[in-house]
């Protein structure tokens, strides 16, 4: 039986049928291919000859990705996306977390490299992503933590996921050794100015490149299942117009900030940071987190998107703004 990485497909594979889809149903030039692509000229040449000679280029693309294909050029065309990663939607009513995080894996041992610093959110899907991405050692890699510890959630605990992340790349860890959410905006102010901190968010501005996922409102979501945010103030975030959270940062549909106290004291990097960093990665899905996903499109302006094929046209369904 086949894993879950193999429903992602192997980049070679990806590559090709993208830029058949390109090419022939686009009618885009092979110049203009190799520039989306980031391949040379003599590259895409190669990739459409070898579509042509898997038989997956007839009057269109006919190759087992041509249909996700279409969907994330939509996606990248919607959202101004530079990548869209689309995985196979799971079987109705199964949850799309397990396939996202294939995608991810594979797509992150092809993508860090030498001499990066990766920041990093956290949540399932992200911590479930660490099987599936290829150990190596790496050169002056840096992993820095984008959010305080998450104590009573110890297996997706984002310090924990920065860690072996790290591992694997044989890079170093830079952790923000603080509650996620603090009792009040003067004890946040003395761990970043007193305790240390301040260094590690000062990293949280000259990163390379960012992972983030998103999490839901609802009440079987990660951080409410695991209690530690308390019912009342997941009602209240609710009635502040809070459609889920990005490292804790609470955002309505619309992706701005909701006017609620625990946004003042989140130990968290600062979206300012997020949008500075070059490459900004973007995984998730699942029925419950459409509207913070369309909510983190508009706030964080991804450049790669990861998601399941349910979600992805659920996001191009809504109308736009």
């Amino acid at each position: 039986m086949s894993d879950q990485g193999s429903l992602v497909g192997s980049r070679a594979d990806r590559m090709r049928v993208r830029a058949a889809w390109m090419y022939y149903v686009e009618q885009m030039t092979q110049n203009d291919i190799a520039t989306a692509l980031g391949v040379g000229r003599v590259s895409v040449v190669r990739l459409l000859a070898e579509a042509r000679n898997r038989s997956e280029v007839r009057i269109s693309v006919a190759g087992p990705l041509a249909e996700l294909t279409q969907t994330e050029r939509a996606l990248e065309k919607r959202f101004g996306l530079d990548t869209a990663i689309v995985v196979p939607a799971p079987g109705s009513g199964e949850d799309p977390a397990p396939v996202i995080s294939a995608a991810i894996g594979h797509y992150l041992s092809e993508t860090v490299a030498n001499g990066m610093t990766v920041g990093l959110g956290w949540g399932r899907t992200l911590f479930e992503s660490l099987p599936f991405i290829e150990a190596r050692a790496l050169e002056d890699m840096r992993v820095v933590s984008l959010l305080g510890g998450i104590s009573q959630a110890h297996r997706f605990n984002p310090a924990e996921f920065a860690w072996r992340f790290a591992q694997i790349f044989n890079g170093d860890a830079f952790l923000l050794t603080a509650p996620a959410i603090v009792d009040s905006v003067e004890t946040k102010t003395a761990l970043i100015e007193r305790c240390g901190l301040s260094s590690v968010l000062d990293m949280a501005g000259h990163l390379d490149m960012v992972v983030l996922s998103v999490g839901g409102i609802t009440a079987n979501a990660t951080t409410y299942r695991t209690g530690y945010i308390a019912e009342a103030d997941r009602l209240s975030l609710k009635r502040a117009g809070a459609v889920g959270d990005l490292l804790f940062h609470f955002l309505d549909a619309d992706g701005k900030l909701v006017d609620h106290p625990i946004n003042a004291r989140i130990m968290s990097a600062e979206v300012e940071a997020i949008n500075r960093t070059p490459k900004r990665i973007m995984a998730s899905g699942g029925p419950d987190k459409i509207d913070i996903l369309r909510a983190s499109l508009a706030l964080v302006r991804p450049t790669v998107l990861i998601t399941d094929e349910t979600s992805a046209l659920r996001l191009l369904d809504a109308p736009t703004s």
